[in-house]
């Protein structure tokens, strides 16, 4: 089982639909919504933190009957995946976290990114995450690809949004990374500003079992801008550490 977690204002269909395609013959894919986005149901409270997001998540496998998982998450979903390996490290087998961190932004970042979309709406983020999300030149050459994640974005609920934006405010694990003894795969983007490749460089040395992939010509979603180059990442480290285990 590869369990896909989502980056904040996408769905796990519009971000990783292209990977789990190609990675559909081999293992055994499912994706999750973030509250208030693509098909997720959860109203989640407004003090939303990243350990409730990380239950959430284990809540949905034990409804499948699921006990231990590969996960790859891209930006909040890659922090899901830390909180996972935290939380429940007996569950996660391996992990590929994408454009993301131990520490993503600030708290103010967060506060004011939240009353934007409560005051304006989600539609009124797209314009800066068309520039910020994607390396240039993608949406000219993908452009039905990155439109879907734009929408979802403008579809996204406010209150969910804003409550994911708590979440990140308050998470940081930085001091923690030392624990988590599960292979992690960090992969940046050479364009991310969000979280560049010094963040997933951060994880890579400070979990005890890490590894840093750099993605030219990727920013924050590598997923969608690299979906060939992630599921060849992804195959190989379902190779490497997943031999003659089952979930």
């Amino acid at each position: 089982m590869l369990v896909l977690g989502p980056s904040l204002g996408t769905s796990a269909a519009a971000l990783w639909g292209p990977v789990a395609r190609l990675l559909d013959d081999e293992v055994e894919v499912v994706g999750f919504d973030l509250p208030g986005h693509g098909s997720s149901t959860w109203t989640a409270p407004a003090d939303l933190t990243m350990a409730d997001l990380a239950a959430h998540v284990l809540d949905l496998l034990d409804e499948r009957g699921v006990t231990t998982f590969h996960y790859a998450g891209d930006s909040v979903g890659g922090a899901i995946g830390l909180q996972l390996l935290l939380d429940a490290p007996q569950r996660v087998r391996t992990a590929t976290l994408c454009c993301t961190g131990a520490r993503i932004g600030t708290t103010d970042s967060w506060a004011e990114r939240a009353a934007q979309v409560r005051a304006s709406g989600t539609p009124s983020l797209v314009a800066a995450s068309a520039s910020r999300w994607f390396a240039p030149g993608f949406l000219e050459r993908e452009p039905d690809a990155g439109g879907a994640l734009l929408r979802v974005l403008s579809d996204a609920a406010d209150d969910g949004y804003a409550a994911v934006c708590h979440a990140l405010g308050a998470f940081d694990v930085r001091d923690r990374l030392g624990e988590i003894a599960a292979p992690v795969l960090a992969v940046a983007g050479a364009h991310d500003v969000a979280t560049p490749p010094s963040s997933l460089a951060e994880i890579a040395d400070g979990v005890r079992d890490g590894r840093l992939v750099v993605l030219d010509d990727v920013a924050h979603l590598a997923p969608i801008e690299a979906p060939d180059r992630v599921a060849e990442l992804l195959r190989e480290q379902l190779a490497r550490h997943g031999e003659g285990e089952s979930a």
